[in-house]
């Protein structure tokens, strides 16, 4: 027995791979590195999907179904018009998301519905941040790309090339991570052959877990206190003599370099001067590995994804509670991509479990 079905193969997939020894993520092939230095974030979303890149006529026909689909229905604007303002926002998407459940999406699971709840998610966060702000909605752009157009949204304006290119590659690196516990979700109730939206919803719930898709305040407050005292190397070194564990560093499944924190470091160094967040963050991981390999020498600690997400998060000044729901919003195209899989050799999931509990004999109770 493994709990927690930890080293349990339940699936074959095509989809991702990741390599923890190696540091490598593959999606489809395509190692990410090679992805978000050349690719779009439609572009890797319709390899998801679709098992190939797109050519021209493709990537046109998919920019245009998700320009499409951004608009809420009446339906939904008005569920999310009655809920109350103290729900927290991965509740809100939960529920905005389990609303779309029409006959539309019976079995099987299609990639129209795919794209779709992909395009609605950043409009569903939007709309919540404008509701509870007390601001006018900002309608979705006909005009904008996706991540462009997710930014434009929360804040009104059109964004900063830096911080389209930062959170578009952020978002790339996170369409898909393997059979994290959200995508099993996803893919336990699509082997029901339950509908898309069913099992969406289902992933939705675990990610919100912290546990799963927490977001990452420590390294927020570690960057604010470097901002803070002026030098990273005074507070690194101080959190390391207390002992303290250095936030947005190491990872469980990567025992070296975490591929996506390299990709994502690779995109910012082009944006060197573009913004001081990104800028301090480059300066913050160079000085933090440089002491770690001295406080902790053999025990290859390097950025996570985290580290470089809480970066952009502060440069994009964007709540610490919309963290989530924007990894919610990339990580619909994985899902989606696994639900369509699973549809596709499908076998419900029906693990066994071990009874712990006691066995009694009616015959000698005292009735």
């Amino acid at each position: 027995m493994q709990k927690g079905l930890k080293g349990i193969v339940a699936a074959e997939t095509g989809i991702s791979h990741i390599d923890g020894t190696e540091g490598k993520l593959i999606y489809r092939g395509f190692e990410i590195g090679d992805l978000t230095s050349r690719f779009s974030f439609e572009e890797v979303a319709y390899l998801l999907w679709y098992g190939k890149l797109p050519n021209q006529e493709q990537l046109r026909t998919l920019r245009n179904e998700l320009i499409k689909n951004r608009v809420l229905p009446l339906h939904m604007k008005n569920i999310l018009d009655h809920l109350p303002k103290d729900m927290d926002l991965m509740s809100v998407i939960r529920t905005a998301v389990s609303s779309e459940g029409l006959m539309s999406y019976a079995w099987k699971p299609s990639i129209e519905q795919a794209i779709r709840l992909t395009s609605l998610v950043p409009t569903i966060i939007s709309y919540w941040k404008c509701r509870i702000e007390g601001k006018s909605f900002v309608a979705p752009s006909e005009e904008l790309a996706h991540v462009e157009n997710y930014l434009y949204m929360l804040n009104g304006e059109i964004p900063s090339k830096a911080h389209t290119l930062a959170l578009e590659t952020y978002m790339i690196l996170t369409l898909e991570h393997g059979m994290n516990a959200s995508t099993f979700s996803a893919r336990v109730t699509a082997s029901t052959e339950s509908d898309m939206v069913s099992a969406a919803t289902s992933a939705i719930g675990t990610m919100k877990g912290p546990l799963h898709g927490g977001a990452p305040s420590g390294v927020i407050d570690l960057l604010d206190e470097v901002r803070s005292v002026g030098s990273a190397e005074l507070v690194i070194r101080r959190k390391l003599e207390n002992g303290e564990k250095l936030m947005g560093f190491g990872h469980r499944v990567y025992k070296t370099h975490d591929p996506r924190a390299v990709a994502l470091k690779a995109k910012l160094l082009e944006l060197v001067g573009e913004d001081e967040w990104l800028d301090l963050a480059l300066e913050v991981e160079k000085t933090a590995v440089a002491l770690l390999e001295e406080y902790k020498p053999g025990r290859s600690l390097y950025t996570n994804v985290e580290f470089y997400a809480a970066a952009i998060m502060k440069a994009i000044q964007l709540d610490p509670a919309l963290f989530t729901p924007t990894f919610t919003a990339s990580r619909m195209v994985g899902w989606t991509a696994h639900i369509l899989e699973q549809a596709e050799d499908n076998t419900i999931y029906r693990p066994q479990s071990i009874y712990t509990g006691q066995f009694h004999d009616t015959t000698s109770l005292n009735m």
